[in-house]
């Protein structure tokens, strides 16, 4: 096989892991002792967010402190049990869902702020969020490992759709940002085309009655919206992180750990995310490195002599491109700063 690099001492070999597909981490016993953790951390926050309330950031920072410190614990069980290789792997994964993850936050930051979500209920949807999220990229993960095991060119189709993703949200980097236009959402319009929606909100509750028929209220139109963006973004993750390693357990782990924290973290970078103006520009150029990297992988079962992007590279990249975009995202603010005063 040809790589861009030769093996590196003390890291594990230069080999694409993507070459690896099927030698997966998870045993029946691991998938199934994975899942019922996540469905417990995921009932804790239900029990969290039972009572509506607003979030501290006390709160918020000691619950995303211990969603980071589980999965980077549960990537050192990884290494230590399935090699390095597989350990690099889900470090480098992680890291590409946790970036666009964050890139997750700044939509549901619209929509909670369109829809005048008050702070109250904001951790109610963005629980709902992240169930959909959780239970969608599920059964892309699924969809994705079926694919890549009986269709070699589905890496050249990941590939494609990442390159299509990352023109977008570059284009969108450079119109400021995301853009969501509620009354152009099309499950928005159905939902207001068939049911009547109350005025304001009436607690978490989705629907209420008004002694003659049953009504929606806000609540219910915004969970819809945050569900159908779901979708976009499980479009886009799951193959993402297929570019990284083609171990299906992997790349749930990845994920699942990823969106556990997403509700406490928006609390914690709710502030933050609009002075990372730069971050959409690193998510692009990450979103493109890799789906050049499925693309030569796809290549590479073809013709021999096309080289492969490592995991450490790609590692490498992301962390890479990732510090950057958080340095000039700074001297960006700042110079704003310096400007309005």
């Amino acid at each position: 096989m040809v790589t861009l690099i030769h093996s590196v001492p003390g890291w594990p070999a230069s080999v694409d892991p993507i070459s690896s597909v099927g030698e997966s981490v998870g045993t029946p016993i691991i998938w199934g002792s994975t899942i019922a953790a996540v469905v417990v951390l995921l009932a804790l926050d239900f029990l969290i967010t039972h009572r509506p309330h607003e979030v501290t950031m006390r709160e918020a920072v000691g619950w995303s402190t211990f969603y980071v410190a589980l999965p980077l614990l549960f990537g050192v069980w990884v290494w230590a049990n399935a090699g390095s290789q597989r350990g690099l792997e889900y470090y480098t994964g992680y890291l590409v869902e946790k970036s666009l993850s964050v890139d997750n936050l700044f939509v549901f930051m619209i929509l909670l702020g369109a829809f005048a979500v008050p702070r109250v209920l904001q951790q109610r949807v963005l629980f709902i969020g992240v169930i959909g999220a959780i239970v969608l990229r599920g059964i892309m993960i699924a969809l994705g490992a079926g694919l890549i095991a009986n269709f070699s060119w589905a890496f050249l189709v990941f590939g494609a759709v990442l390159v299509v993703t990352a023109v977008k949200v570059f284009r969108d980097a450079r119109h400021g940002g995301h853009t969501v236009e509620i009354s152009r959402l099309r499950s928005v319009r159905t939902i207001r085309r068939f049911f009547p929606v109350t005025d304001g909100y009436h607690g978490a509750r989705l629907s209420v009655s008004d002694g003659t028929r049953r009504m929606l209220t806000p609540m219910a139109i915004v969970v819809v919206a945050v569900l159908a963006t779901d979708v976009v973004f499980a479009i886009d993750s799951v193959p993402a992180v297929y570019g990284i390693t083609g171990d299906p357990y992997l790349v749930f782990a990845t994920n699942a750990f990823a969106l556990l924290g997403l509700r406490a973290l928006y609390f914690v970078l709710e502030g933050a995310l609009a002075r990372l103006s730069h971050l959409g520009y690193g998510l692009a150029l990450i979103l493109a490195f890799i789906g050049v990297k499925l693309g030569l992988h796809w290549a590479h079962g073809v013709w021999a002599s096309v080289p492969q992007i490592p995991t450490l590279v790609s590692l490498v990249v992301v962390v890479g491109v990732l510090l950057t975009v958080i340095v000039t995202s700074r001297f960006a603010a700042r110079r704003v700063e310096a400007g309005a005063s």
